[in-house]
């Protein structure tokens, strides 16, 4: 949790601070928007680095991840530039691709089925005190120092997760035997219509959450002129609206079953998108709008792992390297669409179109289960 938090609150940062960095950078809202199109798509090298773990065991892929997230942030703490901020984005998320798979399948190899919920939920946690703990700090960061403060402490505690893994995570794992090849895996994963359902709920869900996640900064700034501290408390709403949606996940999926409980996260997350736009008139609103849209989504994803996790047993990381790639090419997607949406027909529109991602997750979850 500890390790996931510095890595998600680098990866979180970018999107509240959107117009921030675009005007530090020079840049126009677009252009951003193509550059987090960009991040996301870097999701297809996510089959050949996940797999890393099945073959040359889950430390391994948790150190190669934790180092190459490292090296991209500290490129932008020492060249403050926008290509420097493309390549950053793009290694730190390489970074995250490696070690998120790698230590899902470490918890998948030692946590049992009905009790995966609730581990995997504690881990999760990690990505709401991103935005309860590692966005403000960012925030007050640029607001003294700049839109690049931020990234010398990011690389410093990137160095301290690299010792953390390499300290705590044993070199010898009785749980895991390594595959000699990865094409056994992909076959396996692929030959499966439950893991490919279970992928492109990954990718559906991910696809409406990133519309909201590109726009929602610059929708509180052109509407009530929110600025820096402001956008930073906005963040820790959504936080804390993550680390509910987190905790009912602990309480409730592994009693309810993962696949009832991912249903009910996907139409209650159609609701929050719906909702959005007519209560998000007052800043109050807009506020409790995006607290009830991230507590639902944060239970769709969290519901969402562990049920991958048991798709196929025999290439764990495999499929969970897979599952990324839906989540990344969703993000993409939604990053893509987010800001020709807005500008050109408004905020009703992106929270419509959300619905519609949602609706096509749902049709998903449902031929998984067939």
């Amino acid at each position: 949790m500890f390790v996931r938090t510095i890595l998600n609150s680098a990866h979180r940062m970018v999107y509240p601070f959107l117009p921030i960095f675009a005007r530090g950078l020079g840049v126009d809202i677009a252009t951003m928007s193509l550059l987090m199109t960009g991040r996301s798509l870097l999701g297809a090298t996510s089959p050949l680095l996940g797999p890393i773990a099945d073959r040359r065991g889950r430390k391994f892929g948790m150190l190669a991840g934790l180092g190459i997230f490292t090296l991209g942030i500290g490129i932008v703490a020492i060249f403050p530039s926008f290509w420097a901020l493309a390549v950053a984005l793009g290694l730190a998320m390489i970074g995250k691709f490696m070690f998120d798979p790698a230590m899902q399948a470490y918890f998948g190899d030692r946590v049992p089925y009905h009790q995966r919920g609730t581990a995997l939920a504690v881990t999760e946690v990690a990505w709401s005190l991103g935005f309860i703990v590692g966005v403000p700090v960012a925030g007050f960061l640029i607001d003294r120092f700049g839109w690049s403060a931020p990234f010398p402490l990011f690389t410093i505690l990137g160095l301290i997760a690299v010792f953390v893994i390499w300290r705590v995570v044993p070199n010898e794992d009785p749980h895991h035997e390594p595959v000699s090849n990865s094409r056994e895996g992909y076959l396996a994963v692929f030959k499966s219509t439950p893991a490919l359902a279970g992928i492109s709920i990954a990718l559906w869900a991910s696809a409406a959450n990133e519309l909201v996640n590109v726009i929602f900064g610059v929708w509180l700034e052109d509407s009530f002129g929110l600025k820096i501290a402001a956008l930073a408390g906005a963040s820790a709403v959504i936080g804390i609206s993550e680390l509910s949606g987190e905790g009912l996940v602990a309480l409730t999926t592994d009693r309810l079953g993962k696949p009832r409980a991912l249903a009910i996260g996907l139409v209650a997350n159609s609701l929050a998108a719906a909702l959005l736009p007519f209560i998000g008139q007052t800043q109050i609103g807009a506020l409790i709008g995006l607290f009830l849209f991230y507590i639902t989504f944060e239970y769709v994803m969290v519901s969402h792992i562990p049920m991958v996790t048991e798709l196929v047993p025999s290439a764990r990381a495999t499929l969970l390297s897979l599952n990324v790639t839906g989540h990344a090419l969703g993000r993409a997607l939604g990053a893509l669409l987010a800001a020709f949406i807005y500008q050109q027909f408004g905020f009703v529109f992106v929270a419509l179109t959300t619905v519609l991602f949602n609706v096509a997750g749902i049709l998903a979850l449902r031929r998984m289960q067939k």
